[in-house]
């Protein structure tokens, strides 16, 4: 069985709307684009390493239609690398319209979004989900996902679609490395799916002050 990875760009207050430019959310959104004066070459070094390995791309509907206008057309450019891995695996996409499917590759699911996602983990190793917040929700609410990369940027928007809009359920998840802060105070998270629900306890217990001397 392999991974379900979710990749997310975040604000501080865990937005995640339109990171890429003002044309992706044009409507209702003021701040499209928010992510581009925030990039630095850490973070770029940090998501070309996140996509090593990746055999296929799970994708929303907008995000699909943002990418397939993009990324046919940049091999061979600076982004050559991750262009060329995103034109030639899988794409898998969660619509319930009827998606134009014109980048090669690319499939729509059927509307048994959470069978098609674990045959997908089946069938593949490293499946990407990039973006596509909607979907993140579907993912967050079955624990349809093996981890968690989100970058953290330093900017509180108040507004737009936030990481975990109305998705999330009571799961644990673990650190799987130290966090890394960038030279712009862009701050990388990743965490791996854990076992259980989070637990409880009491800060007033007599013990919690165990090991000080004062």
């Amino acid at each position: 069985m392999g991974l379900i990875h979710i990749e997310l760009f975040a604000t501080l207050d865990l937005v995640g709307q339109a990171p890429g430019g003002p044309d992706e959310d044009p409507v209702g959104f003021p701040f499209g684009g928010w992510q581009a004066p925030l990039l630095d070459e850490v973070a770029g070094a940090q998501v070309g390493a996140a996509y090593e390995g990746t055999d296929a791309l799970l994708l929303g509907r907008r995000t699909y239609d943002i990418f397939a206008a993009y990324w046919p057309y940049q091999e061979g450019g600076e982004d050559n690398e991750i262009a060329t891995l995103f034109n030639s695996v899988p794409k898998y996409v969660a619509s319930r319209g009827r998606p134009n499917l014109s980048w090669a590759g690319s499939t729509q699911l059927g509307p048994d979004l959470a069978g098609a996602v674990r045959e997908i983990r089946d069938r593949h190793e490293h499946v990407k989900v990039v973006g596509s917040l909607n979907l993140v929700q579907t993912l967050l609410r079955e624990k349809l996902f093996d981890r968690l990369d989100l970058w953290v940027h330093p900017i509180v928007l108040g507004v737009g679609k936030k990481v975990f809009d109305g998705g999330a359920v009571p799961t644990n998840v673990t650190l799987l490395e130290p966090p890394v802060a960038n030279p712009k105070g862009t701050v990388y998270l990743r965490y791996g799916l854990a076992d259980g629900t989070p637990g409880t306890g009491d800060m007033s217990a007599p013990d919690r002050g165990a090991g000080r001397d004062d």
